[in-house]
């Protein structure tokens, strides 16, 4: 079982089946819609992805739809495939996070290749968000003060300087500073000044 997928949005029947035989050839799974909207409406798996999208579609231009994509937080890596592409197009596709945007007709190994990228990137991102998923999972385990005391740790202050600044004797910071570091996974200071440095990039980090 492949642990990927390809993704194809074209409304030309034929165009769908050459791609999708071309792409199933080098051992992708690829699932093929004829619309946008039948793109949306159909239950997608997390898996690593890449969609492979016409410019031109019926009711919506490849370039709108990217956009409503980014809308609703689908970051599916894209490669764009077009009979009728000129260079504003391309620029415009590319400036608004495509990977790729190939003229018809294009060479199949550079299909492929973006492909190949495009689920590769997918494959980062959807690793990245798995980690900050169990970052968030772990500061959620903390109490209010030991989320308090964790910046002060990461900041490279001592027990003693926390115990004062919290008002606070030293025993119970170094009794907190022990389960934030237990609880985050952080075998070291350095590993746990990463960890608050993510969290603070974090926009759903309560």
């Amino acid at each position: 079982m492949t642990d990927s997928v390809v993704y194809v949005v074209d409304d030309d029947q034929s165009v769908r089946a050459s791609l999708e035989s071309l792409l199933a050839s080098e051992g992708h799974a690829v699932r093929t819609f004829d619309s946008a909207q039948a793109f949306l409406e159909a239950p997608r798996p997390t898996l690593p992805a890449c969609l492979v999208l016409d410019v031109r579609l019926r009711g919506v231009s490849g370039l709108e739809f990217q956009r409503e994509l980014a809308r609703n937080g689908i970051l599916t890596p894209i490669v764009f495939i077009t009979g009728h592409g000129d260079v504003p197009m391309s620029v415009a596709a590319m400036k608004a996070g495509a990977i790729e945007f190939l003229m018809k007709p294009f060479r199949d190994q550079d299909l492929l290749d973006a492909v190949h990228n495009g689920i590769d990137m997918d494959r980062r991102r959807l690793a990245q968000d798995r980690q900050i998923t169990e970052l968030r999972d772990r500061y959620a385990s903390m109490t209010p003060r030991e989320r308090e005391i964790m910046p002060l740790v990461a900041s490279g202050l001592m027990n003693k300087q926390i115990a004062m600044d919290l008002r606070l004797s030293e025993v119970t910071v170094k009794v907190h500073r022990a389960q934030i570091m237990t609880k985050m996974q952080a075998r070291t200071l350095p590993d746990l000044v990463r960890i608050v440095d993510r969290l603070a990039t974090d926009p759903a980090k309560a």
